[in-house]
């Protein structure tokens, strides 16, 4: 497996987006033991990444279920160590499924503690703001953020679903090299982070794209139907079409690292393997082409 850096870590350059073990738009979900055996595929080609939120869960009274099938899956292992796992809060879900933002720092604090104990860790590698809290002074939030790295909860910051003014002033707050990553859609079916891609390859900073593929509700898979380009080169490498995705993505920058979501061993298994497909400056330009 290849690698790329994300803060102070060394990371396979594909993450796991853990996401479709606990939620899925179209609603099944594999059982607890194949969820563990996703992730455990994934590590066994070589993913040293992984990546949560607190809110993935089947319903609202079980938050942190994606976090403790995390947990159950790397508990024991021999190289947990090298493992980094990335966690998410500043959502929240309530009785009868009401959703919300809270980026109090009452509520960051008592969603941080939840999640070091779904993980069952000391401290979290990674810990993203999961949507911006519009009713609060973004960089006030971010200030939070910092004050829990101070106090030894959480390694590294990073942001998700942000704007390029957000990204500068989160900047701002954590200061140089403070601001580990921003996670934001990206995928053939949604371009429009390109603008949040280029500012953070120009600035070091890592892009994490969610739902790479075009997402758990049927998008990922007719990739290469819905997009021909993808389909028809996937062809040409003998190849899967998600594939031919992530290896146009991965190109797109050295400093993104996708996180495709998966519940089956056999779909974390393919998307490994992109790493080893190179296009050629032909292919990559037509397949960047909007």
């Amino acid at each position: 497996m290849k690698t790329r850096q994300l803060g102070p870590f060394e990371v396979s350059a594909i993450g796991m987006g853990c996401m479709p073990v606990s939620m899925r738009s179209t609603g099944d979900l594999p059982s607890e033991e194949q969820a563990v055996a996703a992730i455990h595929a994934a590590l066994d080609v070589g993913i040293t990444f992984l990546d949560t939120a607190d809110i993935y869960a089947p319903s609202w009274d079980t938050m942190g279920h994606n976090e403790r099938i995390v947990a159950k899956a790397l508990k024991g292992l021999a190289n947990r160590d090298r493992i980094v796992v990335a966690t998410k809060g500043g959502i929240t879900r309530s009785e009868g499924e009401q959703w919300g933002r809270d980026g109090s720092p009452a509520y960051l604090r008592k969603a941080v503690d939840a999640s070091l104990r779904a993980l069952e860790v000391d401290v979290i590698d990674l810990y993203q703001w999961h949507r911006p809290d519009r009713w609060r002074v973004y960089g006030e939030v971010v200030q939070t953020f910092a004050d829990l790295q101070k106090e030894g909860k959480i390694r590294t910051v990073g942001i998700s679903n942000a704007n390029v003014e957000e990204i500068e002033v989160a900047v701002q707050v954590l200061g140089e090299g403070g601001l580990v990553s921003v996670q934001n859609e990206f995928s053939p079916s949604f371009r429009c982070s390109e603008d949040e891609l280029a500012w953070c390859d120009e600035h070091g900073i890592n892009f994490l794209p969610w739902s790479p593929l075009g997402g758990t509700g049927g998008g990922a898979t007719e990739v290469g139907e819905k997009f021909a380009r993808f389909g028809d080169i996937a062809r040409d490498h003998g190849v899967s079409p998600q594939q031919v995705v992530l290896a146009w993505e991965l190109r797109k920058s050295e400093k993104l690292i996708p996180i495709p979501g998966a519940s089956r061993p056999e779909s974390i298994t393919d998307s490994a393997k992109a790493v080893e497909l190179d296009l050629t400056d032909d292919e990559f330009a037509l397949l960047d082409q909007r």
